[in-house]
């Protein structure tokens, strides 16, 4: 303790008791929790207009060969292109198959993204109450030390109150850095939800479009020719 009253973190760690190793643990984990989301979402590239652009040019060819070779080269960098392999993948399915698959593999990559969000939760409300713990474990202590006491005076009940305080403060530190980063987080999830929910949509319109068309087209090399329809005619009669 410095001449001026103010104290360390590690003065004010023995300070809090028993109780502060669980929130130092709690504290350990909520960082090293938001630090490997923060780099697992910076790695994984969440953005996908440029996904959009290249795969509708793709699809205005009508290269799904094309389409499916450039998404399949950017699996390891970019999570939204599992989604969009899997919609050119099952381009020849209906609409509503479609959706469905594309549904099914954007709901898997969401729960990748949010892999720790509940653990981030649950640290953000055991912190508090640990905290609240620790400080009801030390007023019980300050109390028996005052109830022991010969010359009960302020400063007695005030050192008392204020150590039973440390462990509240640092549960709430801890609460607010871990309720913080799982909000900053789950938008960007969020975001990320809502601009392959839209592209994804726009994308299966595009196909659709696509397969309408190429089922309306003849191949009219496949039409018997005005020979052999007079062929085909001349051999019913017989």
């Amino acid at each position: 303790m410095e001449g001026n009253g103010n104290f360390s973190l590690l003065e004010l760690f023995r300070m809090g008791g028993i109780f502060m190793w669980p929130l130092l643990f709690f504290s350990i984990a909520t960082i090293a929790i938001a630090l490997e989301r923060v780099i697992f979402l910076l790695y994984h590239n969440l953005c996908v207009d440029d996904l959009k652009t290249r795969v509708e040019g793709y699809l205005v060819t009508g290269n799904m060969a094309g389409a499916r070779d450039y998404l399949s080269s950017l699996t390891n960098r970019k999570i939204g292109v599992r989604v969009f392999l899997c919609l050119i993948n099952h381009h020849d399915l209906s609409e509503h198959e479609i959706e469905k698959a594309v549904e099914a593999e954007a709901l898997t990559c969401v729960n990748t993204l949010e892999n720790g969000f509940n653990f981030l939760t649950a640290l953000g409300s055991l912190s508090p109450l640990t905290g609240f713990l620790g400080t009801v474990s030390g007023m019980i202590g300050a109390f028996k030390s005052i109830a022991e006491a010969e010359n009960v005076n302020a400063q007695i009940v005030a050192v008392g109150i204020y150590e039973a305080l440390i462990t509240t403060a640092f549960g709430l530190c801890i609460a607010i850095i871990a309720m913080v980063a799982h909000s900053l987080l789950s938008h960007v999830v969020d975001k990320f939800a809502a601009d392959t929910e839209k592209t994804c949509s726009d994308l299966i319109i595009a196909i659709v479009r696509l397969n309408a068309k190429n089922k309306g087209k003849i191949d009219y090399k496949l039409l018997p020719s005005p020979k052999q329809k007079n062929a085909l005619s001349l051999h019913e009669y017989t």
